[in-house]
């Protein structure tokens, strides 16, 4: 077999289906990466949303036992919004990140590997491949990185000298030994601007960051936030883009590649309001094609209401109260009421106060407490 020549037209046929850049790598351990897990893991600083075994995220002859090489993708998304709506102070609106803009990318990159596998199998019909997707067991950024894709950056994305970070990463390993690329020599030098930008201080230093404190984490979660993170989160309804933004690599970069990409300008940048009363089958028929509505409306809502008081939204508070008194969802109703202290006046103390009388969940009585008091000062 001319493994060399089986490289190039991988590469060939790559660029015919639409992968806009592609790297071959080793398949050995990443015993550098296994280092930082571990010391990630004793930190604490993990999300939760990771494969838990770190052996797997960091040898892929786990994953494939005659693993010799790993095939990384990376395909480049928009990053600006054509017709953006603006937020209007009738109708505020909410702001799902670029990586969740157009239809989720799992699918569409999952399709590309699918792809470059039929057509290495029709090559080479004793191959053994397997192939994933962010939610895979290997670190996509450390096999990126090592493919030659970009350099991981500060900010903890893999930073392209075409696309800067604006890709969506994927790989394929393979028991064929292709002739490894080179990795990119790191592009960051002395800015920090990333790291001094993060809303939230989650970037701890350039290249680690404490997930649990990160708005794009945060976002996804479920339950209550902390008091100190409803005040950063702005108008994001899921992930966050500002180390993004700031990054002098991705200054001027912005590509529309792949027509499946393209945000619909009201499901990426919706109106608040009529969140708060979606059914979960109007969520899934509008939203169920992002990225963002994998954890269901739950977190979504919630981050919308914390986007009202944001805004500081009155004409949102008829439907607030509402909610504190009949969402069966605690945080829901929760978060409701605390929402009503920020944005109301002395009018909503009434409610606040009606709903302090009949509220059993100790948790949500907590949060009328922090209403009525928001409202008293």
């Amino acid at each position: 077999m001319d493994v060399k020549k089986l490289k190039q037209d991988i590469i060939t046929y790559s660029q015919e289906i639409g992968i806009d850049k592609i790297g071959f790598a080793s398949a050995d351990p990443f015993e550098t990466l296994k280092q930082r897990l571990i010391r990630q893991q004793k930190l604490g600083y993990q999300s939760g949303f990771e494969e838990p075994d770190i052996e797997k995220r960091t040898n892929p002859s786990l994953l494939l036992p005659e693993a010799k090489s790993i095939i990384a993708i990376a395909l480049a998304y928009p990053s600006k919004m054509k017709n953006a709506p603006r937020s209007t102070k009738d109708e505020r609106r909410g702001l799902f990140c670029r990586a969740s803009w157009g239809r989720d990318y799992h699918h569409i990159l999952r399709e590309r590997l699918h792809q470059l596998e039929e057509f290495l199998l029709n090559k080479v019909p004793e191959a053994k491949v397997k192939s994933m997707v962010d939610t895979g067991e290997l670190a996509d950024r450390a096999v990126a990185e090592r493919a030659g894709i970009g350099w991981s950056g500060k900010n903890c994305a893999i930073i392209t000298p075409e696309f800067g970070s604006y890709v969506y990463l994927g790989e394929m390993i393979t028991n064929i030994p292709f002739p490894p690329d080179t990795p990119i020599e790191d592009q960051c030098g002395t800015c920090n601007k990333c790291v001094e930008a993060c809303p939230t201080g989650a970037l701890v230093q350039g290249g680690q960051l404490d997930s649990n404190k990160c708005i794009a984490f945060l976002t996804q979660t479920k339950g209550f936030l902390r008091d100190e993170y409803r005040t950063k989160i702005g108008n994001r309804l899921y992930g966050c883009d500002t180390c993004q933004l700031v990054c002098p690599e991705n200054k001027g970069k912005d590509f529309h590649l792949h027509l499946e990409m393209e945000p619909d300008p009201e499901i990426a940048k919706p109106k608040l309001r009529p969140l708060l009363a979606i059914s979960n089958r109007e969520f899934k028929e509008k939203f169920g094609h992002v990225a963002g509505s994998w954890r269901g409306k739950k977190p979504i809502q919630r981050n919308a209401i914390i986007a009202l008081a944001h805004y500081k939204d009155r004409t949102a508070l008829p439907d607030l109260i509402m909610i504190m008194h009949k969402d069966p969802r605690p945080v829901i109703r929760g978060t409701a009421a605390w929402a009503i202290g920020k944005i109301g006046d002395r009018s909503a103390l009434v409610e606040l106060e009606k709903a302090k009388e009949t509220e059993k969940n100790e948790e949500v009585l907590g949060e009328i407490l922090k209403g009525i008091q928001l409202l008293k000062e």
